[in-house]
């Protein structure tokens, strides 16, 4: 019974407990269930208080949607109002319109008939008197001006004096006023630069070294820098050619750095011209930004600098081109300034008028014409194209930025010291002076003087009166304008003189 009872025992226990935790779980279930229940309850109220909340936004955003849908419906009717009141305004002016054009043509036509008649008139009219008087219109108008210049010539001539002596003081005036101002903001060097072509060699030793055996180095050379390299009986002396002023530029260069150096053979040739090339394209490249600084002229593009900066080693005339490009921008700059013009515009185009000089060389076209294209080409504007290749006379000037660049490069080259020609393009240009004044009737002699700024005229007094020297003067300017190419401003000054002689005995 012990073992039996303690396994009872043990069983009744077990029992005990498992239905005490059977309670306990029990228990746990209902607080669980309770708990959950308040949880969705609590929820519940939670998502009933939104929903209210969502429904109350909801109304709200529906009252202001509906307010701004009737705004609109208002203001499409106003406008739909405006719209039809505009169209009708339109129609009516459209039949005012219609109503003037019929009247204009009704009032046309009448002036035409009246026109027409009144021409009938005359012809009956000019027939008449031309039947009467026996003359025809043109021969009885030359008649008449011929009688009212004969009685009324010195009254002509007069006038004509006041007149040219009023225009004249009046532009001369304005235009040193003018060009003072400019002159006096420009400042630059009366000098004219020479372009050397002379190497001097240190002894007769070096010129054989630079020919070489057979002639190797100075073939070697003249392959590599694409010049001729004279070498005569000159003492001291090589001289560099080539039409190309870079070229003769880089030649220059590495002519110097071989004679320096003394060694002289075809590798190192090739070795001192390449070094040469790229110091030379340096200083192109410098030259051209600091020429587009110094002129005020920014945002070029790098070929057109590289360009620009090649004329440094150009000069016409004496004048070295980059600089008389400057030159021409600043004066051309600051007289747009004074004038109201682009002086912007003015400045570049000044600039970049001469740019052909620098290839012309290898393109077979007037420098002014290359100019114009490579502005064209790097899309600079077609005014400042027009502006660049209207500087010489081939092209006549339609802008004021043109005709201020023409005079701008004018000035530059015609200032004392800027240029120098040729002693025979000097007579050349005196004698045509001389020639177009001797080519007119009464004129006895010419004679060209100033360096050709003035032309005196002396005509015979017997054929040519005062009214007659005053025509010829007028009409000797007009054919220098027409036929010869002269720098600033010639005068032609006309003289009728008598003379009257008796002897006492």
């Amino acid at each position: 019974m012990g073992l039996a009872g303690a396994l009872i025992s043990g069983i009744i226990g077990l029992l005990v407990g498992g239905a005490g935790y059977f309670v306990y779980s029990k228990r746990q279930q209902q607080t669980a269930d309770q708990k959950a229940e308040a949880l969705l309850h609590e929820a519940e109220k939670k998502a009933e208080k939104r929903l209210k909340e969502v429904d109350a936004e909801a109304e709200k955003r529906r009252q202001e949607l509906l307010k701004e849908s009737e705004e609109r419906q208002v203001f499409l009717r106003d406008l739909e109002k405006s719209l039809q009141q505009r169209e009708n305004n339109l129609d009516k002016r459209l039949q005012d319109i219609e109503r003037s054009r019929a009247e204009w043509e009704k009032k046309n036509a009448e002036v035409v008939q009246v026109k027409d008649a009144v021409r009938e008139i005359r012809e009956k009219q000019e027939a008449s008197l031309e039947r009467i008087s026996q003359m025809k219109k043109e021969e009885a108008k030359q008649v008449l001006l011929g009688l009212v210049e004969k009685s009324q010539k010195d009254e002509i001539l007069k006038k004509m004096k006041a007149l040219d002596e009023e225009t004249e003081t009046e532009v001369e005036a304005e235009a040193r006023k003018k060009l003072a101002t400019v002159l006096a903001r420009i400042s630059s060097d009366v000098t004219a630069e020479n372009t050397v072509f002379a190497v001097t060699i240190p002894s007769e030793e070096m010129k054989g070294r630079l020919i070489g055996k057979e002639g190797r180095n100075i073939q070697a050379f003249e392959k590599e820098t694409g010049v001729d390299l004279l070498i005569d009986d000159s003492p001291d002396t090589v001289l560099i050619a080539s039409f190309d002023p870079v070229r003769r530029e880089i030649g220059r260069v590495a002519l110097e750095q071989l004679i320096r150096d003394g060694r002289i053979h075809p590798a190192r040739i090739e070795e001192v011209v390449q070094k040469a090339t790229e110091d030379v394209n340096n200083a192109i490249r410098k030259a051209g930004e600091a020429a587009a600084l110094d002129a005020k002229v920014p945002g070029l593009p790098k070929e057109v600098v590289r360009i620009l900066g090649q004329l440094k080693y150009r000069t016409s005339y004496g004048q070295n081109q980059l600089a008389h490009a400057v030159e021409v921008s600043k004066i051309a700059g600051v007289i747009a300034e004074e004038l109201g013009a682009d002086a912007t515009l003015a400045r570049k185009a000044g600039l970049l008028h001469d740019l052909g000089k620098a290839l012309d060389h290898d393109i077979k076209a007037p420098h002014h014409h290359i100019s114009a294209d490579i502005a064209r080409k790097y899309n600079l504007g077609e005014d400042v194209a027009h502006a660049i290749i209207a500087h010489h006379d081939d092209v006549q000037p339609t802008t004021t930025e043109a005709w201020i660049v023409k005079t701008a490069d004018a000035i530059s080259g015609a200032r004392p010291g800027a240029r120098r020609g040729s002693y025979e393009e000097y007579v050349e240009r005196l004698r045509e002076l001389e020639n177009v004044a001797t080519g007119f009737t009464g004129v006895e002699k010419a004679f060209a003087i100033q360096a050709g700024r003035e032309v005196r005229v002396f005509v015979r007094p017997g054929e040519i009166d005062d009214l007659e020297a005053a025509k010829i003067a007028k009409s000797i300017a007009a054919k220098i304008e027409d036929e010869l190419a002269y720098p600033g401003q010639v005068k032609v000054n006309v003289i009728r003189e008598t003379r009257s002689i008796a002897y006492a005995s």
